[in-house]
């Protein structure tokens, strides 16, 4: 991360899988309203894109090239946030993993358990380690849901999906009167790389431009 200095008044925005899709697109939409950008991603090349295009139109981001799913570096990461800016505004968590489709019985072991450490067991960790951070801002943690649970050849990634929304909407149902404030929201479908995964060979054209959803759910906001 860089040593940008910063102040407790700082709106700060921190986003879980920035480096494309709806992540960057939020990232890039969040910015615009002036909001400063913790980008994190593993992939450091698309970074450094968005952090282009973030400051091509104005905007300040810092970026954070982590694997979500290394607890030491979440937790670095946490430390960071409380010592340079006090708390967090906003956290949207765009991270997920889409395993192949596959029948129920033909679920690769690894695939399986990938899904359940990226889809819940990392959110699980960072809900943790960033609510302390939100409350201090009275800030919100956004979520987004894709009900695949129980349809055909969706097991791992179905499941995994499913398991977080419901760790979701438990933590949002606790905090109603405490905050942080917790957002659930379903994305129209858009031409990300997870749904080309699932629906190879789709017109991409009919989808919602991913820009078009940010702008959506940050006006939630």
């Amino acid at each position: 991360m860089s040593e940008i200095e910063q102040t407790s008044a700082t709106r700060l925005a921190l986003v879980t899988g920035a480096s494309r899709g709806l992540g960057a697109a939020l990232a890039e939409g969040l910015a615009a309203q002036g909001y400063h950008v913790l980008a994190v991603a593993r992939t450091v090349g698309a970074l450094e894109e968005l952090d282009d295009r973030i400051r091509a139109a104005g905007g300040q981001a810092t970026l954070a090239p982590m694997d979500v799913t290394e607890p030491e570096a979440m937790k670095q990461m946490t430390q960071a946030i409380a010592g340079r800016w006090g708390g967090l505004d906003l956290w949207a968590h765009c991270a997920v993993h889409a395993a192949p489709m596959s029948p129920a019985p033909h679920i690769e072991g690894r695939d399986w358990s990938k899904s359940m450490l990226v889809n819940v067991e990392v959110a699980r960790g960072l809900i943790a380690m960033l609510e302390p951070l939100l409350r201090q801002r009275r800030g919100t943690a956004l979520f987004f849901d894709d009900a695949r649970g129980g349809q055909k050849f969706f097991g791992a990634y179905g499941a995994s999906k499913a398991a977080q929304i419901a760790l979701a909407r438990s933590w949002q149902a606790e905090t109603v009167q405490t905050g942080p404030r917790v957002l659930i929201d379903s994305p129209a479908p858009m031409p990300t790389a997870v749904r080309a995964r699932f629906h190879p060979g789709e017109d991409r054209g009919a989808l919602a431009p991913c820009r078009e959803e940010a702008a959506r759910i940050l006006s939630l906001l």
